[in-house]
């Protein structure tokens, strides 16, 4: 239940959320939720669709951009030289800033930056020489990099391999398998609909809490007055009461007839004065006591919309949250199962894995679009090395010519398949994970703990241990020190990005101060 205090700031959120959502985008417009998009249509051209995986390879120096259908753009980059690598690993895009500089490298340009870690390793355009050149972000060809920005969302995910790496399809893992598909139509138009509904509720829940405040208002300013009007009743009985005692002294004192005749006189007016001060009270105060009653409802009714506003924005809330895919991680280094939506984290439990001992590789597994069967997607994997369960040790670093074109080395579909086949999870896990099989879903299954760059505000992030890291390296020891948290004290913290017009993301994220650098 949102308290009273935070209610204005719900009422602002939903009028934005709802004009959004019943405007027919989706997915309310605000940056928690505008990591995914709908389902691509399939009318669109192949060069128009959404990325939903960038595929970084180092050895060659190019990056592959993956929509749900394929390939559909590639490029030369520009990574880490040596001592500042940009790390392998998994990563996703948690700000967008189409003119930014660096602000430890004498202010250096860095246009189209789309930042993967909040300690500064970001994609954007700059100087290609043909070799590992940055300080460990990925560069990219101006005109690339733009087009890219223009395309990508938040959320994105960027794989950092060191030598390239294709997905590969794979089926569905059996742990988004709902158990009872949803009968007709797809979830994600079930749970669009549903959304729609929610926030339909939530505006009027919106617009009777505003008509009931300004009842409230109304009435208390009504009771106000009553109140005030009783008042001067009351003082003008009292005045008028004062008034008859003085005649009545001067009736018995007069004295003299004459004088006597006059003082009752007088008297008698006192006493019809006083008689319609107090028929005017008995009116002032049945007035007051209307108008308190009344103005006593109104704000019991203003008190119930409120709770009833902080009820529906819960469930609009909720609502949101249903239309964004799950993305789930599986470590064997923790032996824990972790699942986050919407950046947020919503789950952990343990996970048992058979032959805990023996490697099981990293892969990463993303939903793609609806096969047409209930409940059920399409998938590709794209695993960490060639040979996901023996990766051979790390080769010198890249000097030669990059390859700006080529296919990368097929992911390793049979080892993603015999890692899955080690896991057992949890029934509450199955149940949350399989609750709604989305477009946009992932799975990282891996070897590697959470990296200390997993944190507010982000994706699940994940550093191969065994790869040079230079590059994020020596951003944590700039860190350092400096009271900003040591990383998984943040995995479960809470926090809501801000946009401007081509800038978006938060101003700050996973426990660690800004190192905007190339």
């Amino acid at each position: 239940m949102k308290s009273i205090s935070t209610l204005h700031c719900a009422i602002a959120a939903l009028s934005i959320g709802c004009f959004a959502l019943l405007g027919g985008a989706g997915i309310p417009a605000d940056a928690r939720s505008s990591h995914y998009e709908d389902s691509l249509d399939d009318d669109v051209p192949l060069s128009g669709g959404t990325p939903v995986l960038a595929v970084v390879g180092l050895r060659e120096q190019r990056v592959s951009i993956y929509d749900a259908r394929g390939r559909i753009l590639q490029s030369p980059v520009s990574s880490g030289q040596s001592g500042l690598e940009t790390p392998a690993g998994i990563f996703s895009v948690v700000q967008k800033e189409e003119d930014h500089h660096s602000n430890i490298y004498d202010d250096a340009s860095m246009p189209f930056m789309e930042r993967i870690t909040w300690t500064g390793i970001a994609l954007h355009a700059g100087v290609l020489p043909g070799y590992p050149a940055s300080h460990g972000c990925v560069r990219m060809p101006q005109e690339f990099a733009e087009q890219l920005y223009d395309l990508t969302k938040l959320g994105m995910r960027v794989v950092i391999v060191r030598e390239d790496i294709a997905p590969a399809p794979i089926a569905q893992p059996a742990m988004f398998t709902p158990a009872a598909p949803p009968p007709g139509g797809d979830m994600l138009s079930r749970l669009r609909a549903a959304a729609r509904t929610k926030f339909s509720q939530a505006e009027t829940a919106v617009r009777r809490y505003k008509d009931a405040k300004l009842a409230a208002s109304r009435a208390a300013t009504e009771a106000a007055a009553a109140d005030r009007a009783l008042h001067a009743a009351e003082t003008a009985l009292a005045e008028a009461e004062a008034e008859l005692k003085t005649a009545g002294h001067a009736v018995e004192t007069a004295g003299a007839p004459e004088r006597t005749a006059e003082a009752e006189s007088a008297k008698t007016q006192a006493a019809a004065k006083a008689e319609a001060a107090r028929t005017k009270l008995e009116a002032a105060k049945a007035e007051a006591q209307s108008k308190g009653q009344a103005a006593a409802r109104a704000e019991e009714e203003a008190r119930a919309a409120t709770i009833a506003t902080a009820i529906a924005h819960d469930a609009s809330e909720e609502a949101e949250q249903n239309l964004s895919p799950a993305s789930v991680f599986i470590s064997r280094k923790t032996q824990r199962l972790y699942i986050r939506k919407n950046n947020l984290p919503v789950f952990e439990g343990p996970v048992r894995i058979r032959n805990a001992d023996q490697p099981l590789g990293t892969f990463v597994f993303t939903a793609l679009d609806y096969t047409g069967t209930p409940g059920t997607l399409r998938w590709n994997v794209v695993s960490m090395y060639k040979n996901a369960a023996n990766a051979e040790p790390p080769p010198p670093a890249a000097k030669g010519k990059t390859k700006d074109h080529g296919d990368g080395a097929p992911a390793d579909a049979a080892a993603a398949e015999a890692a899955l086949a080690r896991l057992a999870v949890s029934q509450e896990a199955q149940e949350r994970i399989s609750a709604a099989v989305l477009p946009g879903s992932s799975l990282i299954v891996s070897d590697e703990g959470p990296s200390i760059e997993t944190g507010k505000d982000t994706d699940f992030v994940v550093v191969m241990s065994g790869e040079p890291q230079g590059g994020l390296s020596i951003r944590h020891h700039r860190t350092a020190g400096r009271g900003d948290g040591d990383g998984l004290g943040d995995f479960f913290s809470f926090g809501r990005d801000t946009r401007s017009r081509r800038s978006f993301g938060s101003g700050g994220g996973g426990g660690f101060p800004f190192f905007f650098s190339d």
